[in-house]
């Protein structure tokens, strides 16, 4: 995110006299991409607008001189982070993070006290702690040998034939990458980050997630030399068998203006029926249409659907891509709107 995105956001409330309750940004990104929160918080500490940010994948931020800031050391107000995703605590355990007087401590206790279990599970309450206590040991040195792994591990993908690694150097807006994200390109060896998450898939190496054209890997505190030597070796392999080997590519979706008939609460109670592909095209769709990656859905529920949506899934299906949401996981139907 831009900090020119979100000052001509605000600047379009104030043209229509409204005013935004609040922004909202993902950062660092799935591939590690980070936004510059300092003076996206400048911005809107000015028009007194909390600054809110989802740093699912960010929790380590701010602990080695090489990884790029906190959201909470860049001035946000609430951040937000999934404690499991890169540090050590079970699998659902996050923590909240607050600072500044703009967002009200009190409100949001009252908040979650409304939304959360009177019976929480100490398992993973004790994990959070156990991993608070571990990186509260070395906070500065703690992550000194994934970082190095990590170099290692670019280093060595760099030099394979058709393979490109995502660096910096791609995102003149971005504040920084998270060195410990590993985005690997397999375009240029004509197979998609799916067909190539199966290749390595039968040798032991895993990605952490898949793409059209990539697929990305996490360096963590559990990561050996061992893994980086072997995905690197696997890497290679790949590609001296697809060197030659071509196949279509698949083209990102240009989203169009949306053309809501019902709210997505007023489709949720409506009548539904099930239809082909086919027929469903201007009718009212009924289900969240949800193609992974990027996670982003495409269809919402009291959404038309328009040929140029359903032939993105269709192709993000045939490469290999999962589509959640949908009833019908092959998409031979589609549920839509009884109008």
């Amino acid at each position: 995110m831009c900090i020119w995105q979100v000052e001509k956001a605000i600047k379009e409330l104030e043209n229509e006299g409204r005013k935004a309750s609040a922004v909202l940004i993902t950062s660092p990104t799935y591939h590690g991409i980070c936004s510059n929160l300092e003076k996206i918080s400048i911005l809107c500490h000015s028009h007194n607008i909390p600054l809110i940010v989802d740093e699912a994948h960010g929790a380590h931020l701010g602990f080695h001189e090489s990884l790029p800031h906190s959201a909470l050391s860049q001035g946000v107000d609430i951040s937000i982070q999934s404690t499991h995703k890169v540090l050590c605590s079970f699998t659902q355990s996050s923590m909240l993070h607050m600072s500044g007087k703009i967002v009200d401590s009190e409100r949001i206790s009252q908040c979650l006290q409304s939304l959360q279990t009177t019976s929480p599970n100490h398992l993973l309450l004790a994990s959070l702690d156990a991993t608070r206590a571990q990186i509260s040991q070395h906070p500065k040195t703690i992550f000194n040998k994934p970082l190095e792994l990590a170099m290692e591990a670019k280093a060595l993908i760099k030099k394979i034939p058709g393979i490109t690694v995502l660096d910096s150097c791609t995102f003149s807006d971005a504040a920084g990458i998270d060195p410990l994200r590993i985005t690997v390109g397999v375009w240029k060896l004509g197979i998609s980050g799916f067909e190539a998450d199966r290749l390595l898939y039968k040798h032991g190496v895993i990605s952490e997630l898949q793409g059209a054209r990539s697929m990305m890997f996490t360096v963590n505190l559990g990561t050996t030399r061992d893994d980086v030597v072997k995905l690197a070796a696997e890497l290679k392999n790949l590609s001296q068998e697809h060197a030659s080997i071509r196949v279509n590519d698949i083209q990102p979706f240009i989203g169009t203006v949306s053309n809501m008939i019902l709210s997505p609460r007023e489709a949720f109670f409506t009548s539904k029926t099930k239809v082909s592909l086919k027929e469903s095209i201007g009718k009212v769709c009924g289900e969240l249409i949800c193609p992974f990656p990027p996670g982003i859905p495409l269809l919402v529920p009291g959404e038309v659907i328009t040929a140029e949506a359903l032939n993105y899934l269709v192709e993000v299906k045939n490469n290999g891509g999962f589509i959640s949401g949908v009833v019908d996981s092959t998409l031979s139907t589609i549920v839509v709107c009884s109008l």
